[in-house]
């Protein structure tokens, strides 16, 4: 058995950018956490309803993916800056002491949403192998809607280097999308059904496979 946390920004970004290779990892007896690092609030304009859907969706989610622990920091959503990082490190420092992993599921470092990017510098702090021996696989996952809408610069660049069949899982990842109702759109709106099936069948081309995903190795230890 693997242990495993995917980390999202919001809620919704891990069935997007990996969502198909947590079923599979569950499906094989792996110990998945998830980890959300941002939530809505009432002063930020958010609704009631707003905010019980989406506890609603969290709850959904967790129970029909099948994640074992969900880990939320609860940081206001757009808000996360460098300011965020002297908190964020050593609470997500605990968490990972805490679930242990081997298997890092993060999102992309460069893409367009800030609370992406704070996320993503406050988990890589808390893998040097001195002090989280455990962790022995780092994988940045491509995130539809941030992803794509990252600044092109050559240093900005996803280079998908590691690919994941999810022809079998294919469907369940998009009727576990479908739980965030309030964030999918029709196309050629960039969260939609459609695009996220051209991304998957776009990477499985790459492989010889039906449907895929891509992500970029950041660390993959073998001892």
């Amino acid at each position: 058995m693997k242990k495993v946390i995917v980390v999202s920004a919001h809620p919704d970004d891990e069935i997007l950018g990996c969502g198909g290779t947590l079923i599979k990892h569950i499906e094989n007896g792996d110990q998945v956490d998830w980890l959300i690092t941002t939530s809505i609030f009432i002063s930020q304009g958010f609704s009631q309803e707003r905010i019980d859907l989406r506890e609603k969706e969290i709850e959904t989610i967790k129970n029909k993916l099948g994640f074992n622990l969900v880990y939320r920091l609860d940081y206001p959503t757009m808000s996360l800056s460098d300011e965020s990082l002297i908190k964020m490190i050593p609470t997500i420092s605990d968490i990972f002491n805490d679930s242990k992993p081997e298997i890092i599921y993060l999102l992309n470092r460069s893409d367009a949403h800030s609370d992406h990017n704070i996320t993503f510098r406050s988990v890589m702090a808390c893998t040097k192998s001195f002090r989280y021996p455990f962790v022995k696989r780092i994988l940045m996952y491509e995130c539809i809607s941030e992803t794509e809408f990252g600044p092109a610069l050559p240093e900005n660049i996803f280079i998908p280097t590691y690919f994941v069949d999810i022809s079998k899982f294919r469907d369940k990842k998009n009727e576990l999308m479908k739980v965030y109702s309030s964030e999918l759109g029709e196309h050629p709106f960039p969260r939609s059904i459609r695009n996220m099936d051209a991304l998957s069948t776009y990477r499985g081309a790459t492989i010889g496979v039906e449907f895929a995903e891509a992500f970029q190795v950041l660390k993959w230890i073998d001892k």
